[in-house]
């Protein structure tokens, strides 16, 4: 099983936000507070910990990072290594690309991203932008941005069943 996972804002938060409530910081960033040191972030809760898990039971796990330029990229791989996250590639938007070309590049069988609540919502996201013929082979899981994944399914079958969506009536 293929994860892949969005770094900031999902995974990540910078270090000078850690332990701000979630309304803080989306009321920080909404108000255009510069974050330049990508590489003083810091995991949110116990990310690591939730992803060493699906590893174990078999995932692999692949990172999305919102950073395009080298040196922001090269700062996010560092804090992943720093912090000893689990193994897994870091994927990065090259040129023209958007967020869902990458996602269809690597074909996830689950993509965990925000809401992006700060920065215009769904408009900023992945999986709604992911053309229709790929959406029915990638789940989507969408955490409250700077939440973190600590409140997923500890198993990989359950977050396969996980659902995001509202219920259908």
């Amino acid at each position: 099983m293929k994860i892949m996972v969005f770094t900031e804002g999902t995974l990540l938060t910078h270090e000078d936000w850690h332990g701000l409530s979630r309304a803080e910081i989306v009321r920080r960033v909404k108000q255009g507070y510069p974050l330049l040191d990508f590489a003083r972030s810091k995991p949110i809760g116990e990310a690591v910990a939730k992803l060493r898990q699906w590893q174990r039971q078999g995932a692999s796990l692949f990172y999305l990072t919102s950073r395009t330029q080298t040196n922001e990229v090269e700062a996010i791989r560092s804090v992943l290594r720093n912090y000893d996250f689990p193994a897994g590639q870091l994927f990065f938007r090259r040129h023209s690309e958007q967020y869902h070309d990458v996602a269809e590049r690597i074909l996830p069988d689950i993509l965990i991203e925000d809401d992006c609540e700060s920065i215009g919502g769904e408009a900023q996201m992945t999986y709604p932008h992911i053309r229709l013929e790929y959406k029915d082979r990638i789940q989507s899981v969408v955490v409250k941005e700077f939440e973190g994944i600590d409140h997923l399914p500890d198993s990989l079958l359950d977050l396969r069943q996980y659902s995001t969506e509202p219920a259908r009536g």
